[in-house]
Protein backbone atom coordinates (compact mmCIF):
# COMPACT_ATOMS: atom_id res chain seq x y z
CA UNK A 1 0.00 0.00 0.00
CA UNK A 2 0.91 3.61 -0.41
CA UNK A 3 1.58 6.23 1.85
CA UNK A 4 -0.47 9.50 2.06
CA UNK A 5 0.63 12.99 2.27
CA UNK A 6 3.99 14.89 1.17
CA UNK A 7 3.67 13.93 -2.70
CA UNK A 8 2.26 9.96 -1.30
CA UNK A 9 -1.19 8.82 -2.97
CA UNK A 10 -2.86 5.92 -1.58
CA UNK A 11 -2.71 2.88 -3.91
CA UNK A 12 -5.42 -0.21 -3.34
CA UNK A 13 -4.85 -3.28 -4.60
CA UNK A 14 -7.52 -6.16 -4.33
CA UNK A 15 -7.63 -9.95 -4.34
CA UNK A 16 -9.42 -11.43 -7.03
CA UNK A 17 -12.08 -13.62 -5.22
CA UNK A 18 -10.03 -16.83 -6.57
CA UNK A 19 -7.29 -15.55 -4.32
CA UNK A 20 -9.11 -14.83 -1.48
CA UNK A 21 -10.42 -18.12 -1.04
CA UNK A 22 -6.58 -19.25 -1.40
CA UNK A 23 -5.78 -17.22 1.32
CA UNK A 24 -8.33 -17.80 3.48
CA UNK A 25 -7.90 -21.65 2.69
CA UNK A 26 -4.07 -21.40 3.55
CA UNK A 27 -5.33 -19.62 6.64
CA UNK A 28 -7.53 -22.11 8.45
CA UNK A 29 -5.32 -24.78 7.33
CA UNK A 30 -2.36 -23.61 8.98
CA UNK A 31 -3.98 -22.28 12.43
CA UNK A 32 -5.60 -25.92 12.19
CA UNK A 33 -2.12 -27.44 11.80
CA UNK A 34 -0.52 -24.93 14.30
CA UNK A 35 -3.33 -25.83 17.00
CA UNK A 36 -2.87 -29.75 17.50
CA UNK A 37 0.90 -29.21 17.35
CA UNK A 38 0.25 -26.82 20.06
CA UNK A 39 -1.71 -28.82 21.78
CA UNK A 40 0.40 -32.25 21.79
CA UNK A 41 3.20 -30.18 23.23
CA UNK A 42 1.20 -27.85 25.78
CA UNK A 43 -1.76 -30.37 26.70
CA UNK A 44 0.78 -33.02 28.75
CA UNK A 45 2.04 -29.62 30.92
CA UNK A 46 -1.06 -29.64 32.61
CA UNK A 47 -1.91 -33.46 33.24
CA UNK A 48 -3.93 -33.28 29.79
CA UNK A 49 -3.29 -36.73 27.55
CA UNK A 50 -5.82 -36.86 24.66
CA UNK A 51 -5.16 -39.23 21.51
CA UNK A 52 -3.92 -37.94 18.72
CA UNK A 53 -7.63 -38.21 17.31
CA UNK A 54 -9.23 -36.40 20.10
CA UNK A 55 -6.59 -33.36 19.57
CA UNK A 56 -7.32 -33.46 16.13
CA UNK A 57 -11.51 -32.80 17.25
CA UNK A 58 -10.59 -30.36 19.70
CA UNK A 59 -8.31 -28.73 17.00
CA UNK A 60 -11.51 -29.11 14.37
CA UNK A 61 -13.91 -27.58 17.52
CA UNK A 62 -12.03 -24.70 18.02
CA UNK A 63 -10.89 -23.88 14.41
CA UNK A 64 -14.89 -23.67 13.75
CA UNK A 65 -15.31 -21.36 16.73
CA UNK A 66 -12.27 -19.27 15.32
CA UNK A 67 -13.86 -18.78 11.76
CA UNK A 68 -17.37 -17.94 13.15
CA UNK A 69 -15.92 -15.47 15.20
CA UNK A 70 -13.72 -13.85 12.61
CA UNK A 71 -16.83 -14.47 9.77
CA UNK A 72 -19.02 -12.12 12.67
CA UNK A 73 -16.61 -9.67 13.37
CA UNK A 74 -15.45 -9.06 9.54
CA UNK A 75 -19.14 -8.74 8.91
CA UNK A 76 -19.56 -6.06 11.84
CA UNK A 77 -16.83 -4.26 10.84
CA UNK A 78 -18.16 -3.76 7.03
CA UNK A 79 -21.56 -2.64 8.25
CA UNK A 80 -19.73 0.06 10.32
CA UNK A 81 -17.25 1.07 7.94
Amino acid sequence: MGRTGAGYETIRISQSRRISLVEAVTNVTVGYALAVAAQIAVFPSFGLHPSFGENLAIGALFTGISLLRSYTLRRLFARLS
